[in-house]
């Protein structure tokens, strides 16, 4: 497949801008950057070409607005629509795409969760088949996943090519997955995350959020804590993918996707975290001028400084990861019985068997959990933590001992866990002895 022009529509948002850079560096692509306002677009050009690490690629990104997309599309090998998550504002661009499509582009849409299948039917019956989803995740240069989700419209000799072209000219980690609300790595990282934020509020006499992440830390294997995370998407990201969960694909792991109240409120008074210096988190400037982190306090409805907290078993599993004793440091975590220790131990739990379920329902092969969770998340795969637990207990019966038997009681737990395999990951990798 040679795909030498792209359109890139939405490409002064995060993830247009970045996935422009991907078609331009990688894929050495002409790239049409539209947006709504010409002068905001070449202003993102230079973001663009940092993203990626490649000041060669200006030359290769054009800049245009709405009224040049026809122009633009015409002349495309492929079409990239990356606009808000908003299935109304997605219909309408999919609308005007498809009237001037050529027969023999590839148009895809970038959501993290909506219905590709009925983008697809937007599109006249004989360029269906030419429409797919392509999920890439933030930052897309170091985050490699492509979530890959074909419609039963999708002709079958060009997802293969295109799969193909992903992985070998765009180096994505391609994982193809079922055209389900929030596909798999988002149905699996925010039912963990909202989780999360639920116990926020259930612990806010505890500190709330800077309490639950000081649990869910480096060193329970993710990159960032989950809450902060929540903040690096944008709460209103976040609340629009729970909630078409929530209302779109009910299981036994529903009441999770209840985005809480006082997040509501946030959203609402346009608290939507880092890009508006003010969600979960925020940092504070004093008279002169020195910073400092503060977090949202649930009890009190207003911010106060971050709080550094120790909890002894997290400490010790600090410790004895710092020197490569991950073993011990899950014995630490297994064994220990503060309230701290079983938050957390309830997290990696459902963790493992929601991917277990999700993969069952979403992905094709448990595999998928770990490659999405992995490669577009950095938190430690599914698969690769049980292996890490497993080095100290039996996990199937740690599951057992620990979990809602209610919950567990409305899947097949032990068909789940009969098809465990082991995993490509190694663990180890992904426990830190940071925060």
């Amino acid at each position: 497949m040679i795909i030498k022009i792209v359109t890139v529509i939405g490409a002064t948002g995060t993830m247009g801008a970045n996935v422009a850079g991907i078609f331009a560096s990688f894929g050495n692509a002409k790239v049409y950057m539209v947006g709504r306002d010409i002068e905001k677009v070449k202003r993102t050009i230079p973001k663009t070409v940092k993203s990626v690490r490649a000041d060669s690629i200006a030359e290769n990104l054009i800049p245009a607005d709405f009224s040049m997309l026809e122009d633009c599309v015409k002349e495309s090998d492929l079409v990239f629509e990356s606009v808000t998550e908003n299935i109304e504002i997605k219909r309408s661009i999919a609308l005007r795409v498809g009237a001037v499509l050529k027969k023999d582009a590839i148009s895809c849409t970038g959501s993290s969760g909506l219905s590709v299948t009925e983008l697809a039917e937007c599109y006249p019956e004989e360029l269906r088949g030419n429409f797919f989803g392509i999920h890439m995740f933030n930052p897309p240069y170091s985050m490699s996943l492509c979530e890959f989700i074909a419609t039963k419209y999708s002709r079958p000799e060009l997802q293969e090519d295109l799969k193909a072209y992903l992985h070998n000219v765009l180096y994505r980690t391609v994982v193809e997955v079922k055209d389900s609300p929030a596909f798999l790595g988002n149905r699996i990282g925010f039912q963990f995350i909202n989780e999360a934020l639920q116990y926020a509020e259930k612990y806010k006499d505890n500190g709330g959020i800077d309490y639950i992440d000081a649990i869910l830390g480096q060193f329970t294997g993710r990159s960032m804590p989950p809450l902060v995370t929540s903040d690096f998407v944008g709460l209103d990201v976040h609340k629009a993918i729970v909630e078409n969960v929530l209302k779109n694909a009910p299981d036994y792991e529903q009441t999770t996707f209840v985005f809480p109240v006082f997040a509501q409120k946030l959203v609402a008074e346009g608290k939507l975290g880092r890009k508006s210096n003010g969600g979960l988190y925020r940092t504070i400037k004093d008279d002169n001028c020195f910073k400092r982190s503060a977090v949202y306090d649930i009890a009190s409805g207003s911010y106060r400084d971050k709080m550094d907290y120790v909890f002894p078993f997290a400490e010790n599993m600090k410790k004895n990861i710092r020197v490569g004793n991950y073993k011990k440091a899950l014995e630490i975590l297994v064994g220990n019985l503060s309230q701290e220790a079983e938050i957390c131990m309830h997290f990696l739990l459902s963790y493992i068997v929601y991917s277990l379920y999700s993969a069952d329902k979403i992905g094709y092969g448990v595999e998928a959990a770990d490659d999405v969770m992995a490669t577009g998340f950095n938190w430690c795969p599914p698969l690769a933590l049980i292996e890490g637990i497993a080095s100290v207990t039996d996990v199937k019966a740690l599951v057992d001992e620990r979990l809602d038997r209610k919950l567990l009681e409305q899947i097949d737990i032990d068909r789940l866990f009969s098809e465990v395999k082991p995993s490509k990951y190694d663990y180890r990798l992904y426990f830190k002895s940071g925060c």
